[in-house]
């Protein structure tokens, strides 16, 4: 049985490289929370809350993390007794909502068990594959020419997909001007839930432009309007923001609501939740891929090893650490090679904290008990 004797949380902020902006907000940089779980034996298992600083993605922040954690999660992690990460996850549940807070103990578990057990965390989880596909998200910019400056790198870097944030306003003419300077390259666009049904005269365009997918053009519960929109359009409707449970998920494919999921650890809870709606998911022969939050080396690894499952078909969002931060926070980053990212066979997480880096940049530090 594994118990945990200290929990230790890190308010840890990175610059970004490029502004990064989306329908709702700009990002300069990101602040996320590190955690660390030490057990009785002294066996430690890293985990990553990348919640982001403001309630726009989703109702959660940094703040309300760091809160949720310390005074709920970090007493039930505590008094808990457990063999496997999927029980301590059981155990978290009882705190509802609060995802990103969540997926950052679960992930930690899961880090500190497979380091325990010897095992790599992409086997441990159910990986089939030694690398993974990687695509690339680009925020929104003030012109249609700086949104070519930046999708040239990374067509060039051998990106498998890439993924424009869309938002009214700022949706055809852009996506139009890169599908005609890149006419092979796969291409996506997400809204974040920009849209509503009134909308979609100018969604039928983009329907008409080649795309793998349109990722969250409605709200996150506007199901029944999602289901209305995929009946009228060809390409794929992938979820998102929608699907933070798995009974989400099994709701949103009896209603039709989308083709495509979007599989994000911190947005349902952790790796346990995660490999569940992979799951499920295959059974409805739903293709998968894993989305980010700009997460650092902790979170990404974890990410890169949740790809490595048999129902993650499409590229995912892991791509190289360099195309967001200048530094990372493990002591080996991810790093993409024409657009392929190897999958660890390193136990547990297969990066470890560059811990005197941590310590320089972590704004606010905790120990519990």
């Amino acid at each position: 049985m594994t118990r945990i004797s200290t929990v230790e949380l890190r308010r840890v902020r990175l610059p970004l490289v490029h502004e990064f902006q989306t329908s709702s907000h700009a990002k300069r940089s990101l602040e996320h929370i590190l955690l660390t779980l030490t057990a009785t034996d002294g066996t430690v298992g890293w985990g990553e809350i990348a919640s982001p600083s403001g309630p726009f993605y989703s109702a959660e922040t940094v703040a309300t993390c760091w809160a949720i954690a310390r005074d709920h999660l970090a007493p039930i992690v505590l008094a808990a007794e457990w063999e496997h990460p999927a029980e301590l996850a059981r155990a978290l549940a009882k705190v509802r909502g609060n995802q990103f807070a969540r997926a950052g103990f679960d992930m930690a578990a899961w880090s500190l068990w497979t380091a325990a057990q010897g095992v790599p965390l992409a086997r441990a989880l159910g990986g089939v594959r030694t690398e993974v596909e990687a695509g690339v998200s680009l925020g929104i910019e003030s012109t249609v020419d700086r949104l070519l400056a930046q999708v040239g790198p990374r067509v060039d870097e051998g990106y498998r997909r890439i993924k424009l944030k869309i938002a009214p306003g700022w949706d055809v003419e852009p996506v139009k001007a890169v599908r005609s300077a890149y006419p092979s390259v796969p291409l996506h666009v997400d809204a974040n839930g920009a849209y509503t049904p009134a909308d979609l005269a100018v969604l039928k365009e983009l329907d008409g432009l080649g795309l793998l997918m349109i990722e969250q053009p409605y709200a996150p519960r506007a199901l029944s309007d999602l289901a209305d929109l995929q009946q009228q359009l060809a390409t794929p409707v992938c979820l998102d923001e929608s699907v933070e449970e798995v009974d989400d998920l099994v709701t949103a494919l009896r209603l039709g609501a989308g083709r495509i999921l979007n599989i994000k650890v911190s947005r349902m809870g952790g790796l346990t939740a995660a490999v569940r709606a992979h799951d499920v998911a295959a059974e409805h022969g739903v293709p998968v891929w894993c989305g980010g939050m700009h997460e650092f080396g902790i979170g990404r690894a974890a990410n890169v090893a949740l790809s490595a499952l048999p129902g993650f078909t499409l590229p995912s969002d892991v791509s190289g650490s360099d195309k967001y931060y200048a530094r990372d926070v493990t002591t080996e980053p991810i790093v993409a090679t024409d657009g392929m990212v190897a999958v660890s066979t390193a136990y547990g997480l297969g990066r470890e904290p560059d811990l005197e880096f941590v310590e320089t940049t972590a704004a606010d530090r905790l120990i519990l008990p």
